[in-house]
């Protein structure tokens, strides 16, 4: 399913350009970003500690978890002083901008597959898109994708599944 996906959401065939290590923003982004982190530094230090962090993530759109905090905040703050400098803010919120872009190129992919629009991709939407893109899968081989991905055993494969199995991927 990752092939045929790679393919649908590149359009035919084309090969995905891996990204640098260190994705880059516009220069409109990284303001946004250096305008939250500003707006929570609220002492001028250069500095926001884990709880500002939080508030300042979700001003730019983003709900993170107490357990994805804890993880970003300890991959940049390497002394454990409970504070993060703009230089780690921008680190942290980089990555958080390539993973939400990279989301939304796979939910882009999960639609052209679900063409009657249930939220689900059935062996008949994979079979479709399979032909459409020349790939001579068998129907053993399309259910065996389906199979592979299809967590609820429902015989379908929905957004949660897809991203997944996606996920899995070198492609995303």
């Amino acid at each position: 399913m990752a092939t045929i996906a790679k393919k649908t959401s590149l359009g035919g065939g084309a090969q995905r350009k891996k990204t640098s290590p260190k994705p880059e923003l516009t220069e409109e982004l990284r303001q946004e970003i250096r305008e939250a982190f500003e707006l929570f530094d609220t002492d001028g230090s250069g500095h926001i500690d884990v709880k500002e962090l939080k508030v300042a993530m979700r001003a730019l759109g983003f709900e993170p978890k107490k357990e994805e905090i804890k993880r970003m905040t300890s991959e940049v703050d390497k002394e454990g002083t409970g504070r993060i400098d703009l230089n780690d803010f921008l680190t942290v919120m980089t990555q958080k901008m390539a993973e939400k872009d990279s989301k939304e190129e796979i939910l882009k992919a999960f639609r052209l597959f679900d063409d009657d629009e249930t939220g689900k991709i059935s062996f008949r939407n994979l079979k479709r898109v399979a032909k459409e893109l020349g790939e001579n899968l068998t129907d053993e081989e399309l259910q065996e994708m389906i199979d592979e991905a299809d967590r609820d055993g429902d015989g379908e494969v929905n957004q949660q599944e897809f991203l997944r199995i996606m996920k899995k991927t070198s492609l995303y």
